[in-house]
């Protein structure tokens, strides 16, 4: 007898997916914000773009990749390529080791909901390079880090790999909804690709203020929205446990929102619209890992100081001198490492019901040392691979575009359009659909943009 599908827990897994769907254009809008007019529809079409790009790569292989059978701890097999055997009976126990991790829905919805994590990871990384990228190499760059870095570190932590709960080594790191495997991942690759990049021409010496402050806000609303059913999703069925993931990402991003906001109050002097949005995300990120593992009470201590940390991180960066255009790497690598950091403290067995999956304050000091060990290889593989590929596509086919085409910026020069059309009897000509279409009007005087954004450093 096949197990039995529960409609309830299947409707929420399904709608959880949807709602992490929604995340990544979210994220384009968040991101688009913070660049310049200029750039606001490059900056969104790579969040858009990786949607469908990834969503198919994940059906073809990189699902197998990450949560087939186990390949040493290592790499799935590809017993699921091309979603072979992913059908509308729950997943087997081979697809997370010994642990049988959604047995009530269908694998389909697994797997879709699954597909969602691997689409927005390499969506995080763009503010990263924001500004500067070649789409056509910044294309091959999100489907090779999709697959040699996001595929194995998902594998490591959510599959049957050596560093998650399926492992029987010794490393039993906590991460319920990816804290090391998505943020730290991210974050980690987002600094490699500052470096690679190098900073925008004029970096520095030029303005480079947010050219819309409400989309910022917008997309920060959309990833709050969507985050729970990231954090919730990751249940795997309607339960208590979804119930407290849902709580505690809200205390925590509430929290982080606040502290953040009167920690840039305190050294500004005024109370930062930016801060409070950017705060939101940082405590979303800090309660990730967590959400599945403790209690509201310490959804508001990660929140709380993953706003506050994660702004001094920002303050840092730009004396660094390093072009994290939309800081990441603060944001999400140093608010996920907190994250990740913090499960290893808070987590009790009244929330997630693992008597031996508690933390530091509950009696189990080891843990804190495998959630360290979880963060430091995530650290290191994905810096270094994302260097390596980066390094081999900036000497093949160049990641950046040329000075005058970043002067004028991505939404012409990669796209051909333009997120604003103020005056409509200037710049680009219209598409006609005469055949003989009517003679452009002389293009009116170049109005310089307006300065954009350099992070979320309000």
């Amino acid at each position: 007898m096949p197990p039995e599908i529960n409609s309830g827990d299947t409707a929420w897994m399904l709608a959880a997916a949807a709602l992490v769907m929604f995340m990544t254009p979210g994220l384009g809008f968040f991101y688009a914000g913070f660049t310049r007019s200029k750039n606001v529809l490059a900056t969104i079409m790579q969040s858009f773009i990786v949607v469908g790009l990834v969503g198919v790569l994940w059906v073809l292989i990189g699902y197998t990749l990450a949560f087939g059978p186990t390949e040493g701890g290592i790499i799935g097999k590809l017993d699921f390529i091309g979603f072979k055997d992913v059908g509308i009976i729950p997943a087997d126990k081979p697809v997370v080791g010994e642990v049988t991790w959604a047995p009530t829905i269908p694998h389909e919805a697994f797997a879709i909901f699954q597909a969602m994590f691997a689409i927005i990871t390499p969506a995080l990384i763009t503010g990263a390079f924001a500004e500067r990228a070649k789409f056509s190499t910044f294309l091959v760059f999100m489907a090779a880090w999709s697959l040699l870095v996001y595929a194995p570190v998902a594998h490591w932590i959510f599959g049957a790999g050596w560093l998650g709960i399926a492992d029987s080594s010794g490393i039993n790191a906590l991460d319920f909804a990816g804290g090391a495997a998505i943020h730290v991942n991210a974050g980690a690759a987002a600094l490699a690709a500052a470096l690679l990049y190098g900073r925008r021409k004029g970096f520095g010496r030029e303005p480079m203020e947010p050219h819309n402050v409400t989309y910022i806000v917008l997309g920060a609303a959309i990833l709050w929205f969507g985050w729970f059913g990231f954090n919730a999703g990751s249940a795997g069925a309607a339960s208590g446990q979804a119930a407290n993931a849902f709580v505690v990402t809200n205390t925590a991003a509430a929290s982080a929102a606040l502290s953040w906001m009167f920690a840039s109050w305190a050294l500004t002097g005024k109370a930062s619209v930016i801060g409070a949005a950017a705060g939101a995300v940082a405590g979303l990120v800090a309660i990730t890992p967590a959400s599945g593992f403790v209690q509201p009470w310490a959804a508001i201590v990660i929140g709380g100081v993953a706003g506050v940390v994660c702004y001094l991180a920002v303050r840092v960066r730009e004396r660094s001198g390093i072009d994290d255009s939309l800081d990441v790497v603060a944001v999400h690598g140093v608010g996920g490492t907190w994250g990740a950091l913090a499960t290893g403290l808070f987590a009790t067995a009244a929330v997630s019901g693992l008597a031996d999956n508690e933390g530091l304050f509950y009696g189990h000091p080891a843990q804190v040392l495998d959630q360290l060990a979880a963060i430091a290889t995530v650290w290191v593989y994905s810096f270094v691979v994302t260097a390596a590929i980066l390094k081999v596509l900036d000497l093949t086919l160049g990641l950046r575009v040329s000075e005058d085409q970043e002067e004028l910026g991505l939404d012409v020069t990669q796209h051909g359009e333009r997120g604003y059309v103020i005056d409509e009897g200037s710049g680009l000509p219209v598409l006609q659909f005469a055949e003989t279409p009517p003679p452009s009007p002389a293009p009116a005087p170049r109005v310089q943009p307006e300065g954009a954004g350099s992070g979320a450093g309000s």
